[in-house]
């Protein structure tokens, strides 16, 4: 098989851009367009979409997409195996992650992740307290939503969407809100922050809510919600299965925010322990984005 242009363009399907793809890859953005350009030729088919705008798939260009996706992930993760043989990669990882995210993503992809690095260990600390990672001893914390800025480094490994919920029977008992003004007609359900976010006429906006319930807990907020006190702005990984079945509703999804980042974040070092890179590597190929809970 040539292999030629094929991880270009599955950095390009993957990044919808070829800038992006090249600083993905570590090559110049005329070295990947002229890649997937002879993997056009050699196929005969157009695989991508280009405007001055974006970069999209053709039909052609997702069906291969989608073949060659897991061969070259296969092909990644195989390097990253003899690399951590060949070098000795041992030691431990000290991490820590928010408790419900990591209890469902961070922690079976530790498990797996220890199947494959039998010299490596790991500690993973589920916390929703933002550890110090100087003083806590932490190499990696995975962090959700939008980083303050810091004197740490970040890599992205996925993605996340909020959406605003509300069971039907507080809908049919109380409306539903279809502007952000009506907001304060409702009850809303308040997590650790006293505001939502929005976007609003393309600008990100923040807005200040109350209600009769306020708690640090998702799952709390989730149970309070399918149980018709209030609404409540919840990531997809929280409301994804009560909106499929039904139990939640989104409101105001012409407000929907933009999606935000899933982190991994660690030291400003100059060069990242290999056992660490190891570890960041393995989660941004295998993490997988919560699906879009609310569009059909």
């Amino acid at each position: 098989m040539d292999w030629a242009g094929v991880s270009e363009f599955v950095a390009v399907a993957q990044t919808q851009s070829f800038t992006a793809a090249a600083s993905k890859l570590g090559v110049s953005v005329v070295y990947v367009s002229r890649k997937v350009n002879a993997l056009e030729q050699r196929l005969g088919v157009k695989l991508l979409k280009r405007t001055t705008r974006k970069v999209s798939l053709t039909e052609m260009g997702q069906q291969f997409y989608y073949d060659c996706k897991p061969l070259v992930e296969g092909l990644a993760q195989a390097e990253l195996n003899v690399s951590s043989i060949q070098h000795g990669i041992a030691g431990q990882i000290r991490v820590t992650a928010p408790v419900t995210y990591g209890e469902r993503y961070i922690a079976p992809l530790v498990n797996a992740f220890l199947t494959l690095h039998a010299q490596i260990e790991v500690d993973l600390v589920l916390t929703n307290q933002k550890l110090d990672l100087i003083d806590g001893g932490i190499d990696i914390a995975i962090r959700l939503g939008h980083l303050r800025d810091s004197n740490l480094m970040a890599k992205k490994l996925a993605s996340r969407q909020m959406f605003v919920c509300a069971s039907p029977q507080y809908i049919a008992q109380h409306g539903e809100p279809h502007t952000l003004s009506e907001l304060n007609m409702h009850q809303c359900l308040v997590g650790s922050n006293d505001y939502w976010r929005f976007l609003y006429q393309g600008k990100a906006r923040n807005i200040r809510v109350n209600g009769r319930l306020k708690c640090n807990s998702g799952v709390s907020l989730l149970d309070a919600a399918i149980s018709g006190l209030g609404l409540a702005q919840l990531p997809d990984y929280y409301v994804g299965e009560a909106l499929k079945q039904g139990s939640l509703v989104e409101v105001l999804p012409n407000y929907r925010d933009k999606e935000e980042g899933i982190w991994a974040l660690y030291g400003h070092n100059r060069a990242l322990p290999s056992k660490l890179d190891l570890f960041i590597r393995f989660l941004q190929e295998n993490i997988k984005s919560p699906h879009n809970a609310g569009q059909s």
